[in-house]
């Protein structure tokens, strides 16, 4: 069996935040993941880290007050110094929290605008470069185009296309089967086209982003192949 972490925005909801640390150490985890923390002080999340003996694995990249819905601010045009204060920020939290990668968030773009393209990949070369002494992994993820229309990407061969052009190598590829199986199927046959540029997979059911025993995808199967196929890293619980 993989690597699990709980995603403790998803999960443990009956709980507030602090306390779904916990519940996460009880059921047996030993990482989390979390898509926004800032709105917590980073101390907070350390004593919660502290106090379970969790480790944060991921977080997104984001602000203290975003705006309903928004999908981050990589790759539009003109919002280069709000992306450069919001990965300030995120770096901030993930020196302060251990964490050893970023989610970096690229945004919703109108169709075939070159430039969105563009600005996406000089600031991830920025950002590549500046937490490349951290030893920190920024990943790209492909966002099904149902419920994140508009979004960069979606593909898997569109991230790999923009990790050559970006040319960095602590850029990589952040495979979520929900959107796998949400825009092209084929899981495990993508998963061995792209495992050379995969840092990290996550899961939830198809639809219904539910526990892996719902829906239409054997998520056990994936997890047994990645323990087959020699994956190392983490996987995410959404």
């Amino acid at each position: 069996m993989p690597k699990l972490a709980a995603n403790i925005t998803t999960m443990f909801q009956e709980f507030d935040l602090q306390a779904r640390f916990q519940a996460a150490a009880d059921c047996g985890f030993k990482a989390v993941e979390i898509l926004f923390p800032y709105q917590w002080p980073a101390g907070i999340l350390r004593e919660c880290l502290d106090s379970s003996g969790l480790q944060l694995i991921l977080i997104n990249t984001g602000r203290r007050n975003m705006p309903p819905g928004e999908a981050g601010l990589a790759a539009l045009p003109g919002q280069e110094a709000a992306f450069r204060e919001s990965f300030h920020l995120a770096l901030d939290y993930a020196r302060t929290l251990g964490v050893p990668m970023i989610h970096v968030m690229a945004g919703q773009v109108q169709p075939d605008d070159s430039s969105a393209r563009q600005t996406f990949i000089g600031n991830l070369q920025w950002a590549a470069d500046l937490s490349r002494a951290d030893g920190l992994v920024l990943n790209l993820e492909p966002l099904n185009d149902r419920d994140m229309p508009g979004y960069l990407h979606s593909r898997c061969h569109e991230v790999a296309a923009l990790i050559d052009d970006i040319g960095r190598d602590n850029v990589r590829l952040q495979f979520d089967l929900y959107h796998q199986q949400m825009m092209e199927g084929r899981i495990i046959e993508t998963l061995d086209r792209y495992r050379h540029l995969i840092s990290h997979v996550q899961f939830s059911s198809v639809p219904g982003r539910h526990e892996p025993q719902y829906g239409e995808v054997n998520v056990h199967r994936v997890l047994q192949h990645l323990d087959d196929t020699g994956y190392q890293g983490w996987v995410g619980c959404e």
